[in-house]
């Protein structure tokens, strides 16, 4: 491709709305436009680099044993309601009606429709196993977009389904898929780690989520660099040494006035908050009261909070109490305990929930439930009923690793894929059964496994970046070499040459023949990010010399020009290979 041909239109400066370098750098490369709040459009340059994105996934999609299909984009509400997933999604699922005044979504995944595709067409487990997959636009109305095509309503996603008579089988599946994304995310070239995560509302029992290390990244991500252990922050654990067991003593009341928080409760009495106690106050969508101790030095995670309570006790809706709740239960907020909490004043009962870090058998200082009082000695073994133990609390880095014992790390995180083995929770709901050998009915055993292409292209971009522009890797690059000629004349036959040569061997080659100045075109190419460059100016030729430059890094030289063609097409092709290989090993 010719540049003087091609639609590139770069900018000097970023636009102010655009708060990440993936997202700056995007708008500045030519690649994406803003049609609308967390919806873009994309050029022919960034169109490439999914394109190309979307190759790789395919490829390894199909050595997996999967089967690509294209389910329908717009999906009737009747398949939600059967899932039970129509309300659960609320406002994100963006919602119309039909002439007829039919319900309809926008698919934010597709679950329910690859469900019942199966369901009407697979009978007997001699059909199975079975893995779909579609790369496919999706649409989630997010609250708040942001950071460009990484966070955004209108987003390109690659999802499989897996079908299987058993859970052994299920599994199966689900490790292939495993090694499925490895191999992908290893041939994009990125910095990627596994780690556990929560399901969320796509649900299961079991998932694992592809995260692309960057400063950049939403999620936080808690890892070990001693063993393999690692953990989104929502489902992260880690070793706890309990506080030694406390004498028992009397409970004592003291004032105090005007502290309302942990800290300043700490510093009053010139302790450290580990030796306090916080209480807070969730509820959930029946409206019980649910008390909620933590370490007074730890945050608590709702999303953890909500996905214990709902897995021990079925409870649904968990989220913190509003401060007018708190009111109307008349609960003095800053002054909550666990001992002699009001219990008698809830019909529904009240659920006691305690973070694993908290020692039941020490002393610890908490409110009293009382305006401006707190007790000392409380001890949980004497003076509340646990109902509910485990982690609920953000992990903290020097934390010990719940596997090998060492200190934890905090990283960020861009989540770039995830699998889910989601068991029977679709195929039960939707009856997705097949007969197995005896001739019984039974519901089919189902995984689930996304990968956000567009995420991927910028969680590259925010790993592969310096102060002039993106740094491709070859195998996600719009190009693999650009030919730049500087000046008139003989530079511009001997570019026009290279072009035609390297066209001819199967290279993806863009020519910048622009009549722009050399400063311009030099600064373009690099913020576009084109991983290898040929620069063909007329001092080199004087040497029958053309400048090589790789993009990573400080590479530049002189290379003659009846050697520059072997050069290339042998760098290249070790790139190209180089990858692949690392990748092959994951079979």
């Amino acid at each position: 491709m010719k540049w003087s041909s091609s639609h590139i239109p770069t900018l000097r400066e970023a636009p102010q709305e655009a708060e990440v370098v993936s997202h700056q750098l995007m708008m500045r490369a030519g690649m994406i436009r803003k049609l609308a709040a967390g919806i873009y459009s994309f050029l022919p340059l960034g169109w490439k680099v999914i394109f190309k994105t979307e190759a790789i996934i395919r490829e390894e999609m199909n050595r997996s044993g999967a089967q690509e299909v294209q389910l329908p984009f717009v999906q009737p509400k009747e398949l939600w309601e059967e899932s039970g997933r129509w309300s659960l999604y609320a406002k994100e699922m963006a919602r119309l009606k039909d002439r007829h005044e039919h319900d309809f979504c926008l698919q934010p995944t597709s679950e329910e429709a690859i469900t019942d595709l199966v369901r009407r067409d697979v009978k007997s487990y001699r059909q199975l196993p079975l893995n779909f997959y579609q790369i496919q636009t999706k649409f989630r109305d997010e609250i708040r977009p942001r950071f460009g095509i990484m966070r955004g309503r209108e987003f390109i996603m690659k999802d499989a389904y897996s079908f299987d008579i058993d859970e052994a089988s299920a599994i199966k599946s689900y490790e292939e898929m495993r090694k499925a994304y490895r191999r992908i995310f290893t041939r994009t070239g990125l910095n990627f780690k596994p780690v556990d995560a929560d399901t969320g509302a796509i649900g299961g029992s079991r998932s694992e989520e592809f995260t692309v290390l960057a400063d950049s990244g939403e999620d936080e991500i808690v890892s070990c660099e001693s063993c393999d252990y690692g953990a989104n922050q929502e489902k992260a654990t880690a070793k706890i040494k309990a506080p030694e067991a406390s004498a028992l003593q009397n409970l004592e009341e003291f004032a105090t006035p005007g502290l309302k928080t942990i800290e300043d409760l700490g510093k009053s009495l010139s302790l450290s908050t580990s030796a306090l106690m916080k209480t807070m106050i969730a509820t959930d969508s029946e409206g019980r009261c649910i008390v909620v101790l933590l370490r007074g030095d730890h945050q608590l995670h709702e999303v953890k909070l909500g996905a214990l309570l709902s897995k021990q006790k079925n409870l649904k809706g968990v989220r913190l109490a509003t401060d007018e709740e708190l009111r109307i239960w008349k609960l003095p907020k800053g002054s909550l305990g666990p001992a002699n909490f009001p219990r008698e004043n809830f019909s529904k009962g009240v659920l006691l929930v305690v973070d694993d870090a908290i020692s039941e058998s020490a002393s610890y200082i908490g409110g009293a439930n009382k305006e401006g009082f707190h007790f000392r000695n409380i001890q949980l073994t004497r003076d509340a009923k646990v109902d509910v133990k485990g982690t609920i609390r953000s992990v903290q880095a020097g934390e010990s690793c719940p596997n090998c014992g060492r200190d934890l790390k905090i990283f960020r995180g861009i989540e770039v894929g995830h699998v889910f083995y989601l068991g029977k929770k679709y195929s039960e709901a939707m009856k997705c059964e097949v007969t197995d050998e005896s001739g019984k009915l039974k519901p089919i055993e189902m995984g689930c496994y996304g990968i956000g292409v567009g995420r991927t292209v910028a969680a590259c971009i925010e790993q592969n970046h310096d102060k002039d522009g993106i740094i491709w890797p070859l195998s996600m690059a719009p190009y693999e070499l650009a030919i730049i000629s500087l000046g008139e004349g003989a530079a511009v036959g001997e570019a026009e040459k290279l072009y035609q040569e390297f066209r001819a061997a199967g290279v993806d080659v863009i020519w910048d023949d622009r009549s722009a100045s050399p400063g311009v075109k030099l600064k373009d190419v690099d913020l576009v990010g084109i991983p290898y460059q040929i620069i063909v100016g007329e001092k080199g030729l004087k040497n029958q010399q053309v400048e090589w430059k790789i993009r990573a890094g400080s590479l530049k030289e002189f290379v003659a020009l009846t050697e520059i063609r072997e050069k290339v097409l042998r760098i290249l092709s070790e790139d190209r290979e180089t990858l692949k290989k690392k990748a092959m090993s994951i079979l």
